[in-house]
């Protein structure tokens, strides 16, 4: 009876704040007090007792009360910051407060009038919250982010408290040094603290209102420019946040030290709540929210001793002010790389265990906000990457990639899947190594639909992109060039994986080219039946393409994306040097097509050109001439073998006459043992595309994450049924 009498009062307090007309005092406690102090109500409530229609009506009808229960919600959070929540009372304060908080904010930031509501100053809303401090207040924004930013290291309410007697009062509070209450051990953290069901779960209330503050950009039209920053992640990951540096290493450890099998034991997910995944999710979102940074604009200093005896300490030139970022391109202990890249790649094998066993492991299901850090790692810290790439441990990364990317190919709404795994191996590819590792036998079989075959992990990469590129939706054909660049790069080294697909390209290179020929393959497989996508896991409700969208299953959610930058945008040409280093080729003028692909009909026009006869009869019979022998004979790349034919064929023709053979066996045993060492033609240079930040894939990378975001946060809904700008939502 207790929680439905809460429930009621609750209710009752939000009825009252809608039907007033008049405004209510600021200095109301026994009014506001209603809506946190007297209730117990978890999130899920209070989603489904304040309804998104109230909350526009107050804005609209009463826009003073509702700045009103906005200010004082965020009064209540600075207080508990400053106390510490010693009691249990206030501890509920606290946690009612912010899950109020995030219910209103989404319906602040879709109206424009109301997003400079948060950075103006509310008088008495300094950081002591009385009269006398208006000369020091700050805007509300800043008031409470701090305050979450204070709560999330505050002992006994988020994390286990070592010296008790020590935080008695608020001086001792603010003199914490919160790198001793790193949530995990990992980066720069060795202890690992006693696991509490509670911290967790307060953590996570506080990191998901977080999430909300900073989503204030999904209320904003994508910008071609990609310039304006988002201000809620400016000033949190700015120097006004004492706790920026054990707040990242806490989030990213908490993701990578995450391990959702266990000891192994069958079935555990179904016999035991994992408390911790709802929290790794969560960090994992607000992780890669504060690092999204177009690095293309960044010329700021960095901060100056903040990163001083810490593992990310590094003699670096200075960074961009986002002190994540700073940190995340500062880590350089080969350990922590190690951390880094064995967690990531756990997570992301972990939807490919098999067991003998149905369902008796536990599968995560964000695995995209993972890829998102991954790709954030790789191009922020490029010492990172080449420790990626510096031994085979790149390929527990590259075989989940490839299975998600083999897995999603005929559904359409996960056309973002795709994007993001296709960049990252174009990443990957644009340094030598990667070309190396895949050479590596691929011996351990991941459940997917393809050819079974004997190689390397480079006929793995082949046969895929020969399914996504044959069997995939017309939606992907923006990535053919990203494919086929990537297996560019490597050509050096894949050339037996090549050798061994032969008919595999040439199965590509048979493909209609012109627009006639397109157009009437891809009627015939929309006409052809689909095959059903998995409605029933978070996946079938994933990202949108571009275009338009299909019409979603009944009860599934689909978010658009901005168009996707071409090949000539993505990359830039590197020429690989004799003593192996990359140097950068300036860039030739292209003519690219309107949809940003460097691909257009020109070619197969020139090429039916080049087919037609050069020379006819006046009865309309084609001749040869000398001139269409001349015509096509000099574009034939015949200079190899002709001095293979200039050196061998006198050689062969001494050996018969010799020893008179009349066997060619003997003849192939001499080919096979020759050599044509320094006889062939010098080889061209390799060129490698590699992947140039630029604002457009920084605007697809910042319209994917808060549309995975979106589509991830369904219990509660935080932003559904609200209007969103950065991209479409397709409802059925």
């Amino acid at each position: 009876m207790g929680s439905a009498d809460s429930k009621l009062n609750f209710r009752k307090a939000v009825i009252q704040l809608t039907t007033k007309t008049q405004p209510v005092e600021a200095t109301d406690d026994a009014f506001w007090d209603q809506f946190w102090a007297d209730t117990a109500t978890s999130v899920q409530d209070v989603f489904a007792l304040v309804p998104a229609a109230e909350i526009r009506a107050v804005r609209e009808e009463s826009p003073s009360n509702l700045a009103t229960l906005c200010y004082k919600a965020v009064e209540k959070l600075v207080q508990g910051a400053e106390s510490g929540c010693h009691s249990e009372k206030e501890k509920q304060i606290v946690l009612n407060c912010s899950r109020l908080l995030t219910r209103v904010l989404p319906c602040i930031f879709e109206d424009p009038d109301w997003r400079g509501f948060f950075w103006s100053t509310v008088p008495g809303a300094g950081r002591g919250g009385g009269e006398d401090d208006d000369e020091n207040a700050r805007p509300l924004a800043e008031s409470l982010l701090l305050a979450i930013a204070d709560l999330l290291f505050c002992p006994d309410f988020t994390v286990q408290s070592h010296r008790r007697s020590t935080v008695d009062s608020a001086e001792d509070i603010h003199s914490l040094d919160s790198c001793e209450y790193i949530w995990e051990a990992g980066v720069g953290f060795a202890h690992s603290p006693q696991p509490s069901y509670i911290h967790d779960m307060n953590r996570m209330e506080l990191l998901k209102l977080l999430l909300t503050c900073f989503s204030e950009a999904m209320y904003l039209p994508p910008a071609a420019d990609c310039g304006n920053t988002n201000p809620w992640v400016q000033f949190f990951c700015s120097t006004e946040n004492r706790h920026a540096l054990p707040l990242f290493t806490s989030l990213l450890n908490t993701v990578c030290a995450y391990d959702p099998v266990g000891y192994g034991i069958p079935y555990n997910h179904l016999l035991f709540s994992d408390y911790r995944e709802p929290l790794v999710e969560e960090a994992a979102q607000v992780l890669i929210v504060t690092l999204d940074h177009d690095s293309t604009t960044s010329a700021s200093p960095t901060v100056d001793g903040t990163t001083t005896g810490t593992a990310m300490d590094d003699a670096d030139p200075p960074g961009p002010e986002n002190l994540f970022v700073n940190y995340l391109s500062r880590i350089h202990r080969e350990e922590d790389f190690q951390f880094i890249l064995k967690g990531i790649a756990r997570l992301l094998s972990n939807p490919l265990l098999q067991t003998y066993l149905p369902n008796s492991t536990k599968k995560i299901q964000f695995h995209q906000e993972l890829l998102v850090l991954f790709w954030k790692l790789c191009d922020f810290n490029k010492k990172f990457l080449f420790f990626v790439l510096k031994s085979s441990d790149v390929l527990d990364i590259l075989v989940p990639i490839l299975y998600f990317l083999n897995d999603a190919r005929a559904d359409q709404s996960r056309v973002g899947l795709m994007h993001i795994g296709v960049f990252i191996l174009l990443l990957l590819s644009g340094e030598r190594n990667f070309g190396v590792r895949l050479n590596k036998p691929y011996s351990v079989r991941v459940p997917m639909d393809i050819p079974v075959f004997t190689g390397t992990h480079a006929d793995l990469l082949i046969v895929v992109f020969h399914k996504i590129i044959t069997s995939g939706h017309q939606r992907l054909q923006p990535l053919f060039d990203c494919l086929l660049t990537i297996v560019v790069n490597g050509n050096s080294n894949l050339v037996y994986a090549i050798i061994r697909k032969r008919s595999v390209f040439h199965q590509l290179a048979n493909l209609p080219t012109d627009p006639p020929a397109i157009h009437k393959a891809l009627q015939r497989r929309r006409r052809a039946p689909e095959p059903l996508s998995r409605t029933g896991s978070q996946e079938g409700a994933s990202m949108e393409g571009s275009r338009p969208a299909v019409p979603a299953e009944p009860g599934t959610l689909k978010t658009s994306l901005v168009a996707t930058p071409g090949i000539d945008k993505l990359t830039e040409k590197s020429q690989v040097s004799e003593d192996g280093t990359l140097r950068s080729l300036e860039p030739a003028p292209q003519q690219s097509s309107a949809e940003g692909s460097p691909a257009t009909e020109e070619p197969s026009q020139a090429w039916r050109e080049q087919r037609r006869p050069s020379s006819a009869s006046a009865s309309g019979q084609w001749s040869p001439t000398s001139e269409w022998v001349l015509s096509w004979k000099s574009k034939l790349p015949l200079q190899t073998i002709m001095r293979l034919l200039q050196v061998l064929v006198p050689q062969v023709e001494k050996i018969c006459i010799d020893k008179g053979l009349t066997d060619e066996s003997e003849i192939l045993r001499f080919l096979q043992h020759g050599t044509l060492v320094g006889l062939l033609p010098v080889p061209h240079p390799i060129l490698i595309r590699k992947y140039q930040a630029n604002s457009g894939t920084a605007m697809w990378f910042r319209t994917y994450m808060w549309g995975v975001i979106y589509l991830r946060n369904v219990d509660p809904p935080v932003w559904y049924d609200t209007d969103v700008k950065l991209f479409e939502i397709q409802r059925v």
